[in-house]
């Protein structure tokens, strides 16, 4: 791995990950178009921010919104490793004006958020890094632009004033991916689907399935993959029809569900 490495899905165009694993990399006053948020894996730094220096430790998270002023000088002769993610502000626009507005200020979280925060940046990275699913990058995503957002303990806590709607949105999204299930879906397509944000959708999603749509849908390819591997058929041509990205994703995937690997559950049922 480079000191620097950037990762982009070209189903993704908002979203862009850096890692930073350079000790000596440090940066003058500057500012991005896009939303910024990262995290400290290692050592310490000085971040100045539109007239103020915030220290960052290890493990702490912060923010910048577009085009505000911002340097950053890690200490010297230390580990200095941290990851950043830049949004396109126009993604954002499904939000309520209320959580849009917190996004303009710069800031260090709380102990509590900063910890439950920390865990959903390096959930985001890990899936763009690993060649996630769009919907899985991006699920990933929102959740953590939600617990920054919240004002409330839970980072999904979303009330429910009109249940029979809800729930129509919710069918609309399983009928699509019911039908579709092998195909590379993305929240936008969901979103065209129900007539909803995709703020609103995943909230929605997971209140009433209990689930977020990728798992979803994951759990429809390992469920078709099942009966496939019932009638003997080679693994990997099963894999790509399901919609897996190789044969080791469709087995760890696989494995994760039913406990066994495809080979194992093929040769059960001889």
């Amino acid at each position: 791995m480079t000191n620097v490495t950037f990762y982009r899905d070209n189903a993704l165009p908002f979203l862009e990950a850096k890692r930073c694993l350079k000790g000596d990399l440090a940066y003058q006053k500057h500012f991005h178009e896009e939303y910024s948020i990262g995290v400290v894996d290692e050592g310490e730094t000085n971040a100045w921010c539109d007239g103020t220096m915030h220290r960052v430790e290890a493990g702490r998270l912060i923010s910048f919104p577009p085009m505000m002023p911002h340097a950053c000088h890690p200490d010297t002769g230390r580990e200095w490793k941290y990851k950043m993610l830049f949004i396109d502000p126009v993604w954002f626009q499904g939000l309520k004006q209320r959580e849009i507005d917190r996004l303009h200020i710069p800031f260090l979280l709380g102990e509590g958020k900063n910890k439950a925060c920390r865990t959903l940046i390096n959930r985001t990275m890990e899936a763009l890094a690993g060649a996630c699913s769009p919907l899985e990058t991006e699920t990933a995503l929102i959740d953590l632009v939600l617990a920054l957002v919240s004002r409330n303990s839970s980072d999904l806590e979303h009330e429910s004033r009109h249940g029979k709607q809800d729930q129509k949105y919710v069918n609309l999204i399983k009928e699509y991916l019911h039908a579709y299930f092998t195909e590379r879906i993305t929240l936008e397509k969901l979103e065209n689907v129900a007539g909803i944000s995709r703020f609103h959708l995943i909230r929605l999603f997971k209140s009433r399935s209990h689930l977020p749509p990728h798992a979803y849908q994951n759990l429809l390819r390992i469920n078709y993959a099942k009966a496939e591997l019932m009638k003997q058929r080679p693994i990997a041509e099963i894999a790509a029809e399901a919609g897996f990205y190789d044969q080791s994703h469709f087995a760890r995937a696989f494995g994760k569900i039913v406990g066994a690997t495809p080979q194992q559950y093929a040769l059960s049922h001889r």
